[in-house]
């Protein structure tokens, strides 16, 4: 595979090895993206790695029927809604979340969004945690693909930066100061930017919600 080819929207190479995929696992770590501007964005993977927090709850409440967790990481998500009584299913391109995800008690594919996604278009819920809404570098298509997951009237629930941003960046993983992966598409948007996608991409807004000092929700509802 040449590097132009890793680099096309929604590529899995860049998550799927060395160590980002180390670091998913580990206490703490310095993992961040950057790009060649000098633009940084931290990646909680110590975070992601752990059990739900309150913060988390607040998603997990609104969840209904079968959910879908999109970017499910090391699985905390899959796992309580699990025991929670949710069919749900995590999809990850990292395979080293996926086996731990499953041995958490929740099941999950080794899987791009942009790919075949088991049952498509009957999903009653899918989640785009943990700034997922910036896989692919374009939001507005993400949204779109998202769509067709969900049945007519289905939930998803993203969580949007903290701040009104709405940046689309060429990035690479870093580890330390070290570029850990090939150069790749990311976005990040803020709850106005996401609601404005939205209502270009077949969603209709429903609710927001700010955990005070820590993260911010927006819930989307596909229109029939």
């Amino acid at each position: 595979m040449s590097i132009s080819e890793r680099q096309l929207i929604g590529s899995p190479e860049p998550w799927s090895r060395g160590p980002y995929a180390e670091a998913m696992f580990a206490p703490a770590g310095d993992i961040t993206l950057r790009d060649c501007e000098g633009w940084t964005f931290p990646l909680e993977v110590g975070r992601w790695s752990q059990r739900v927090d309150p913060t988390d709850r607040t998603v997990l409440e609104r969840c209904a029927g079968r959910v879908l967790d999109l970017g499910c990481g090391a699985g905390r998500l899959v796992e309580a809604l699990a025991s929670r009584g949710h069919t749900v299913l995590g999809i990850d391109v990292s395979p080293v979340a996926v086996i731990p995800t499953a041995c958490r008690g929740g099941p999950a594919r080794g899987a791009t969004v942009f790919g075949p996604v088991p049952e498509e278009g009957t999903w009653d819920t899918a989640l785009l945690m943990d700034g997922h809404i910036g896989i692919g570098g374009d939001p507005l298509h993400l949204l779109r693909r998202v769509h067709d997951l969900v049945h007519p009237g289905g939930l998803l629930i993203v969580e949007a930066a903290p701040t009104e941003v709405d940046e689309r960046r060429r990035v690479r993983i870093h580890s330390g100061q070290a570029a850990i992966s090939t150069v790749f598409a990311w976005a990040r948007a803020g709850s106005g930017a996401v609601v404005r996608y939205a209502r270009l991409s077949g969603w209709s807004p429903v609710e927001e919600w700010t955990v005070p000092g820590t993260r911010h929700f927006v819930a989307l509802r596909a229109c029939v």
